[in-house]
């Protein structure tokens, strides 16, 4: 995970993680790609060590997932008109993927059978993309979370509550806010006028909507468990996914 994180601020161009300088801040981004792949390779000898190699493979997979799910978002970010299925196949790779994989290795790693395996991957990735789509709707000021608005359009970044908002406009309409997104994102009253605009066309509503889908359907998974602490722990994941102020 703190691999991917420091690879995302070498991708991102971002020069502070976590209240501090990046690592890329701190020693440029050719220091910040080595400390990351050292840090992937670590984590990865880790179930070799002690051989667990399901491990290995279900860590492998979401390595190969975050990747695909980057590239693809770079690569559709140019033309700044993706459809929502394009979105939901970006934030299933690039987000989903790695929770996803962490509740796998959690079952995995506890013996359960693969049945099992696959309903706590599924579960993982439900949340994820919940999670994903939270972050989305900080971006446009439901909560105060300590940091500036607007950072996924200075980013030029396609959002669900973006991507909505634009399918509920005249094609003029469309290609106007898009132009602001393409050529004006370092101003800020035109990030502020791109924000009004979401808010105003019922962007916020559709992704909240959403990732409540998506935490009924967490939710709906775990109906399959007996009640234990530990099933309370990962429904208390669910809620938090959805309702954290940060």
């Amino acid at each position: 995970h703190t691999a991917s994180l420091v690879h995302d601020d070498v991708v991102d161009n971002s020069y502070e993680r976590r209240g501090f300088f990046s690592i890329n801040a701190l020693w440029k981004n050719k220091i910040a790609v080595l400390v990351g792949d050292f840090l992937l390779s670590r984590g990865l000898l880790l179930s070799v060590k002690h051989q667990d190699y399901h491990l290995l493979k279900i860590v492998s997979e979401a390595v190969d997932q975050m990747s695909e799910g980057e590239l693809l978002q770079i690569e559709k970010a140019r033309k700044l008109d993706i459809e929502e299925s394009i979105y939901f196949e970006v934030i299933r790779k690039k987000t989903a993927s790695l929770i996803a994989s962490c509740c796998a290795c959690g079952s995995a790693s506890s013996n359960a059978d693969q049945e099992t395996i696959d309903k706590l991957h599924q579960f993982g990735e439900k949340i994820g993309i919940a999670f994903q789509i939270k972050d989305d709707l900080f971006d446009f000021g439901l909560d105060d979370v300590g940091k500036p608005l607007g950072n996924d359009i200075k980013e030029k970044k396609m959002t669900l509550p973006l991507i909505y908002a634009l399918n509920q406009v005249t094609s003029s309409e469309k290609r106007r806010i898009i132009n602001l997104i393409k050529n004006h994102n370092e101003d800020t009253h035109k990030v502020a006028e791109v924000i009004d605009f979401v808010r105003q066309s019922g962007g916020l509503e559709y992704a909240t909507n959403k990732m409540l889908e998506y935490q009924q359907d967490a939710f709906r998974i775990l109906e399959d468990f007996p009640d234990s602490e530990y099933k309370s722990g990962l429904e208390q994941l669910v809620k938090y996914t959805t309702e954290r102020k940060k």
